[in-house]
């Protein structure tokens, strides 16, 4: 009696998360981060050529906070389809969460020699409001950075994500969502600083922020952490988990078919997108400064994108260049040129759009091809 015959399906072997040449790219950015930066700017002298100046120190951090923005953006609108214009609130509002701890940490250094920051003394404030409550303990706002931002996402998204709202009209809820946080930011009565927010710090666990130690500190964890957010986003989207996000991009109603529900994977990865936004927001404040209702307009979102798709969605080192290319740009002509800067942005987007679809690490990668041939 002859066996019956089978089929077998063969599933694709699971890669290594970097390749030999992808390792040795991220050893040599970890080495740039946490020796090169440090050495050129901590022990060479500020009259050579090498020094490393504390302008650019803080320049590279902030952008560095921007690239791990960005990199959320493509997990989310590369890998999973879901443009979002609303993610300036999630890196909002882990600055905020920073901003309190941060404005706790100033003391009776203000300009009223308060225990209250000086914005609440000028109201006539007599106590901090209850959302300030454990904004004076830096374990409780490593803990909100990670928690606000997440809730809210959570929330926000498992509303949207039930009622199938998709494309265009998900994109512009996302932005109203941002902009209504934007006014309520804005208004004094909410405790956090209205149109000026917080700025002026001082001091983070008790140590002087304009130090250059501290600085080039801030400067070594923010390069760290957009190193591991980047090897996360690699294993994740290798994953089981990250093909079905890709199969949902492609074609959520076969996922469906196939017994998966999108639902879930979608809010996973929103939310795991909005947390990386809170940690890059927390990382940007003292490094910059202040964190004010600005940082939620919806023109900061939209940039956010512009990242990602210069750079290249879907490749995760893409959105990461991105985010250099334009702030790098960005930080010159708005010198250069400031009443130009807007325009160059747009019509950057527009030239992507048209030119450059898979950005400028798809046109990396035809340029190879061409001279391989």
């Amino acid at each position: 009696m002859s066996k019956p015959m089978t089929s077998s399906v063969l599933l694709p072997a699971k890669g290594p998360v970097l390749t030999r040449t992808g390792w040795s790219a991220f050893l040599v950015a970890l080495l740039l981060v946490c020796a090169l930066a440090p050495v050129l700017n901590l022990l060479v002298p500020q009259d050579s050529m090498f020094h490393m100046s504390t302008y650019a120190v803080a320049l590279l951090g902030k952008i560095m906070c921007y690239a791990i923005v960005a990199l959320a953006m493509d997990l989310i609108w590369g890998y999973t389809g879901i443009l979002s214009l609303g993610h300036g609130l999630f890196f909002a509002l882990g600055g905020y969460a920073m901003g309190m701890y941060l404005m706790r940490q100033i003391g009776r250094d203000g300009n009223y020699k308060s225990d209250l920051p000086d914005f609440m003394v000028f109201l006539d404030w007599k106590e901090f409001p209850w959302h300030w409550t454990f904004s004076d303990s830096f374990i409780a706002t490593l803990f909100l950075i990670v928690l606000v931002p997440g809730v809210v996402a959570f929330v926000f998204g498992y509303f949207a994500f039930r009622s199938r709202i998709k494309g265009v009209y998900f994109s512009i809820i996302t932005q109203a969502m941002t902009f209504a946080a934007m006014l309520l930011f804005f208004r004094n009565e909410t405790g956090f600083g209205g149109n000026n927010g917080f700025t002026d710090f001082k001091r983070i666990l008790d140590t002087p922020i304009a130090t250059p130690n501290m600085r080039m500190g801030l400067f070594v964890i923010t390069g760290l952490t957009l190193l591991g957010f980047f090897l996360f986003a690699k294993w994740l989207v290798r994953s089981k988990f990250g093909r079905v996000l890709q199969a949902i991009r492609d074609a959520e109603t076969r996922v469906m078919f196939s017994g998966y529900n999108p639902i879930g994977y979608k809010l996973t990865i929103w939310t795991i997108s909005a947390v990386m936004c809170g940690i890059a927001g927390a990382l940007y404040v003292p490094q910059v400064g202040i964190i004010n209702p600005s940082e939620m307009s919806p023109a900061n979102s939209i940039e956010m994108a512009v990242w990602a798709a210069v750079g290249g969605r879907a490749t995760l080192i893409g959105p990461i260049a991105g985010a250099f290319i334009v702030n790098g740009a960005k930080s010159w002509l708005t010198v250069a040129y400031p009443e130009y800067w807007l325009y160059f942005l747009g019509m950057l987007f527009i030239a992507v759009t048209l030119f450059l679809p898979d950005g400028v690490v798809g046109l990396v990668k035809k340029l190879r091809k061409g001279a391989s041939k």
